[in-house]
This record gives structure tokens, C-alpha cells and sequence, in this order.
């Protein structure tokens, strides 16, 4: 394994940390809820869905990341303006865990960055994302939210090659300090079905380079995939795992896993594979984890229970 030369940030949002060398924090886990064509919803336009439901989601979550010590940060998914009110409402209202803000635009970011402020939330929120091409208004409605942690996504349109994603760091980081931010949080960016190699190393090579907590939204290049051919559940199960494990093993800050009821797997898998980059860290390093709820101080204990709370979404 490795341990980076560069100083590495560590940011606290609400209570959650996370970046520093690997094997000292652990991966925080982002799922999505409310997202295009999720079960819960009903009416995604006015914001209407099962409560029920999503609140049965978040709490078995939350035991997700009790059991296993990875921290959970839920990203909100918003395709409407007019819905995104009550959607922040609930989750704020349902755990005390950060959130992120993610809308299918800019303008409808926006309004939920300016609800935000409205309502005292903005320590709890990540802005998910600032692209390359974000425009001033985008950038001003940021920095008038108050938040402080937003995600840069390293989407480089002309050259969408692992080098293309460092070229444009630079900008990024511009882009995020017009904004206001001072938490931020770089995604390297899936773009096509392969794309979990070159995100690994974007990862490795921004924390080297920047110190920067970075992570990435890997279950898009398994979605994509996905898309496109017939996988078996079991191969899906696998293809998933090697995605949200190859990223660590890289040094990635936090992983982007895709829906909420994909939590059971996800954090299985991330809590795993956490466990082991931590045991070498130490061994080799002498890094010890900067949380007693590490996964290395978890995941091997005898009661961990996580196939009993998996059933609980059957």
C-alpha cells in the first residue's frame, strides 16, 4: 500500500470527517434518494412519496453505518423546484446525518441552496456538484447559501482521459473558492463503463498532488454496463463489489454508490475492504485509525449483523 508525502486535508461536515492518509477514517458512503425512477416516489413534481418507506431506508442506513463505522452522508435527489423543499424537510427532519443537495440542473440546485440558508441548514449540506462549466449565478447562489462543502466534478469535455481530469483541477478549485467553499470534495468523475481504473488512479493522483479528499460516483460505470447487457443478479452483486473496493484500495475519501437500497452491499463491501487498507497502514506505517468506529475495530466482530438488516428491505 502507500502513504501520501503531500499533508492530507481532513474536513468535518456536521459532525462527519473524512479525507487524512489512508487507514485513518473511513470511506463515508453517499447513496441517493429520490432519484429518476425511484419506488418511493409518488408525484416527483410536487415532491410526494412514501414516508414510510424512505424512512425505513434511512434508519436501516443508519444501522448500516452503526455496524460497520463507515459514515453515511445521503444525497437528495430533485428534478423539480417546486419539490425540493419538501424533500430536504424530510431527510433533515429523518437523521442527523449530513445531506447532500442534487439536482438534475443548476437552477434547481440553486433553489435548494437558497432553502438551505432559509432554514439554518447549511453547516449539514453538500453542494453535489460544481462542474467546470458553472456560471457566476450558479457560483453566487453558492457562496450567498452559506455552505461550505461542495462536491467538483472532474468532468473534462475535451479531454476526458485521466490526464484531463488533473488539467482542470486548477479551474476547479477557482470555481470553489468564487463559491465561497472551503470543504471541497473532489469526484473524478465516471464517464464511461471502464472508468473505475482511471477514477482509482485520478484519486490516488489528486490526493497526492492536492491533498484534497476525493472519491468518485462509481456505481454509474456498473449502471451504464448494466444498460447495455443482461448481467445476472449474482454478477451484478460482483461487479458492484470489485467498484466500490477498487476505489479504496486507491485511497478514495468517500464513494458515491448509487441508491439507497443498494446501502447493504455497498457497505459490506466498502467496510471490507476499509479494514484491510487499515491493518497495512498500520503494519507498515504505524498509522493507527483517528475513530474507534473504524471498520477495522467492527467489521470482524462476532455479531455483525448486516445480513439480518439487509432482509429488512425484502
Amino acid at each position: 500500500m502507500f502513504k501520501y508525502e503531500k499533508e492530507q486535508k481532513i474536513y468535518e461536515i456536521n459532525g462527519l470527517k473524512l479525507g487524512g492518509q489512508p487507514g485513518e477514517l473511513p470511506t463515508v458512503m453517499i447513496g441517493s434518494i429520490f432519484y429518476e425512477g425511484h419506488k418511493i416516489l409518488k408525484d416527483a413534481k410536487k415532491g410526494e412519496f412514501k414516508k414510510e418507506k424512505a424512512q425505513q431506508l434511512i434508519k436501516i442506513e443508519e444501522e448500516l453505518s452503526d455496524q460497520t463505522g463507515n459514515p453515511m452522508l445521503l444525497d437528495i435527489c430533485c428534478a423539480w423546484p417546486e419539490a425540493f423543499e419538501k424533500l430536504i424537510d424530510f431527510v433533515a427532519s429523518n437523521t442527523d446525518s449530513p445531506f447532500a443537495i442534487d439536482g438534475t440542473t443548476a437552477e434547481v440546485k440553486m433553489v435548494g441552496a437558497k432553502y438551505v440558508k432559509e432554514t439554518g441548514l447549511s453547516s449539514r449540506v453538500v453542494y453535489n456538484s460544481i462542474m467546470p462549466q458553472a456560471k457566476d449565478d450558479e457560483l453566487v447562489a453558492i457562496k450567498e447559501s452559506g455552505i461550505e462543502s461542495a462536491i467538483l466534478l472532474t468532468l473534462n469535455t475535451k479531454n476526458p482521459t485521466l490526464a484531463g481530469r488533473i488539467e482542470i483541477m486548477d479551474d476547479l478549485q477557482n470555481l470553489a473558492q468564487k463559491a465561497g467553499i472551503t470543504k471541497p470534495l473532489i469526484d473524478t468523475t465516471v464517464i464511461d463503463k471502464p472508468d473505475i481504473g482511471p477514477i482509482s488512479k485520478a484519486i490516488f493522483m489528486v490526493k497526492d498532488q492536492y491533498g484534497i479528499p476525493s472519491g468518485a460516483g462509481v456505481h454509474n460505470a456498473i449502471a451504464r454496463w448494466s444498460e447495455m447487457s443482461e448481467l445476472s443478479s449474482e454478477k451484478l452483486m460482483l461487479a458492484n463489489a470489485v467498484a466500490n473496493s477498487f476505489p479504496i484500495a486507491m485511497g478514495a475519501d468517500f464513494l458515491l454508490y448509487g441508491p439507497i437500497e443498494n446501502a447493504p452491499e455497498a457497505y459490506f463491501v466498502s467496510s471490507l475492504a476499509d479494514t484491510y487498507v487499515a491493518y497495512n497502514a498500520r503494519q507498515e506505517f504505524r498509522i493507527r485509525p483517528l475513530t474507534n468506529n473504524h471498520p477495522l475495530m467492527r467489521i470482524f466482530r462476532k455479531n455483525n449483523n448486516i445480513k439480518e438488516i439487509k432482509k429488512k428491505l425484502l
